[in-house]
């Protein structure tokens, strides 16, 4: 079941409840899934909902319903992080349950003050028969926060089943997009979809785009930056190439790494243009804070010295393997500090209220992640607010931006649909160990970055793209019509500040050509002329990915075949408009 039927919207909070922000009485989502869940009384329980819009309320709202009316006796709240127990522990507090996040199975005992215990999934891996002894010894609501957790290791898994079956209640809970792969997820249930492979199916659904329409969660606004790469490989050939433009996976990720070296130009570009739209947001939240999230810890302490010299205030630097990284974050979610820096540690579930920039500085590419980090920005405390998230321009990142609001179920392995797809089972498994590789110390071996630039790419927005056509340099008119954007909008006004800046510019192009169409190829030069035909075959190919699933890499294969030439990072102009007019055949051949 959804948890906001189109025909009947739900309002972000009924009268007489919380209208903006995190007050302690409950929205109207989660009063609907309240509503279910005593409906039903079930054993077990899936909620999926947005990350900002407020699972923790609502899960603590359900606890503390089962206490009261004596249905159980004990919490087990089950978290991915250390952080995240104590964070737990301090919300349940604020609702009058007593939860003791220090509670370790080795002790086996805790305080007669508290009421339940936070442990996590990798706590519980390590001995599952005393948990289970704990949850055998009392009527226990388990709560799992962020399920998919269980499946990061069979082991995780076999613990949380073993630990937690003999549990009275369970109460799971996820906010980002489940994986596609052969291991079930304990205590969730699965049903055949149309094409036969089984899914998980949710209680309860509540996502961005209905969080959004309620003002539960800002619009986020995507600045992608391309520029220009230059890396010397293993064998000694030094590369050039812009990215973004189609590369072997190779390249992509050393064109990638070139970008986020702190002793180029691209980052501390990149970083400069985020802080003049953290200014522009500080206009109407005077609070508002900016995250970089970075690979690792050098270049963490780097990104900090970049951003000092830019901003002339030292930023928070939290590092995950530091005693007082979760103290950190705290202060800096109570202060007015505007920049934070942090290797992973502030992903998924940390709640920082007022992070409303963030910069992606960070080789770590899996869709799960860029879920977790963009929920960090995505929590509305009023309304009008607005967030904004600085990406690199490669494809799968824009791919996941532009795919913000599509919900995902968790996919138990593939249907084999045809003899071309009978290697499907091996194929899964191949990618799954390619996926769980580190390639970071082979690359940092066989290449070394040389130089970049910086250059303004294009807006992404509610599934659009915007921007100028031709290279947009950093600091210029242009890329300001788009960091200047007030940070105080309605998620109608921005999509119309979007369309209309990007109209106006045209028209000044226009009428800068002597009344020429901006596009006319005697009004640019051959770089730009080769640009602007890359971006719109580069667009085109990714139009192309989400209306088939078809692979960018495999599309512009199957276009060099049919219309020759080379690679199209150094193909002509020429080449480059027969491979447009081929997609846009394609695309009319499908439609009709």
């Amino acid at each position: 079941m959804t948890g906001r039927p189109d025909a009947v919207p739900l309002s972000p909070a009924w009268p007489d409840r919380a209208a903006w922000g995190t007050a302690p009485l409950l929205r109207a989502w989660q009063q609907a899934a309240m509503d279910q869940y005593a409906a039903a009384s079930p054993r077990d329980f899936l909620a999926v909902a947005t990350p900002g819009a407020g699972k923790t309320t609502f899960a603590l709202s359900v606890a503390a319903e089962l206490l009261g009316r004596r249905i159980v006796d004990r919490i087990t709240i089950v978290a991915p992080t250390e952080h995240l127990k104590t964070q737990w522990a301090e919300a349940a507090a604020r609702a009058g349950i007593p939860i003791d996040p220090t509670y370790s199975a080795g002790s086996g005992k805790t305080s007669k003050d508290f009421v339940g215990i936070a442990v996590t999934y990798a706590g519980v891996a390590v001995n599952p028969l005393a948990m289970r002894i704990r949850t055998e010894r009392f009527k226990t609501l388990v709560i799992l926060d962020e399920i998919h957790h269980a499946g990061d290791a069979k082991s995780w898994g076999e613990g949380v089943r073993e630990a937690f079956e003999p549990a009275t209640r369970r109460l799971s809970l996820t906010g980002t997009p489940f994986r596609s792969d052969i291991n079930p997820i304990p205590f969730v249930t699965y049903a055949p979809g149309d094409d036969g492979v089984p899914r998980s199916v949710a209680d309860f659904t509540y996502g961005y785009a209905h969080a959004l329409a309620d003002h539960v969660v800002r619009p986020v606004l995507f600045m992608a930056y391309s520029g220009e790469m230059t890396w010397r490989t293993r064998a000694g050939d030094e590369i050039a190439a812009r990215l973004g433009e189609p590369l072997t996976k190779d390249m992509h990720a050393q064109a990638l790494r070139t970008a986020l070296d702190p002793t180029g130009s691209w980052m501390p570009a990149v970083l400069a243009a985020a802080d003049k739209r953290l200014s522009e947001v500080r206009r109407h939240m005077l609070d508002a804070g900016g995250l970089v999230i970075a690979s690792d810890q050098d270049t963490a302490r780097a990104y900090a010295a970049l951003i000092r010299k830019i901003t002339g205030e030292p930023p928070t630097v939290v590092l995950s393997d530091e005693k007082a990284a979760s103290k950190k974050i705290t202060q800096f979610a109570e202060s007015d500090k505007r920049w934070m820096v942090a290797v992973r540690m502030v992903s998924e579930g940390v709640d920082v209220p007022r992070l409303a920039v963030g910069v992606w500085a960070t080789t770590t590419g899996t869709q799960l992640f860029f879920a977790q980090a963009v929920g960090r920005f995505v929590r509305a405390r009023g309304r009008g607010e607005t967030a904004s998230v600085f990406l690199p321009s490669v494809p799968h990142l824009l791919g996941y931006a532009s795919e913000m609001e599509v919900e995902r179920d968790h996919v138990l392995g593939r249907k084999v649909s045809d003899e071309g797809d009978i290697f499907a089972a091996e194929n899964d498994l191949l990618a799954a160990a390619q996926a769980g590789e580190s390639a970071s110390a082979e690359l940092e071996m066989s290449f070394e970055a040389l130089g970049s630039t910086a250059s303004f790419d294009r807006v992404l927005y509610d599934g659009g793209e915007f921007g100028h056509s031709g290279e947009v340099h950093v600091g210029s008119e242009e890329e300001m019509d788009f960091l200047g954007i007030p940070g105080l909008l309605e998620p109608d006004q921005v999509r119309e500040l979007l369309h209309s800046r990007t109209s106006e510019r045209a028209k000044k192009q226009k009428a800068a050509a002597g009344g020429r169409e901006p596009d006319t190829i005697a009004a640019v030069t051959t770089h730009e002329q080769l640009a602007v035909l890359r971006r719109e075959l580069n667009g085109l190919v990714a139009a192309w990915h989400h209306r088939t699933g078809q692979a960018h890499g495999i599309t512009h294969s199957a276009l060099r075949k049919e219309c020759g030439g080379p690679a199209a990072a150094v193909a002509s102009a020429e080449q480059l408009r027969l491979r447009i007019d081929r997609v846009r055949e394609w695309a009319m051949r499908a439609s009709s």
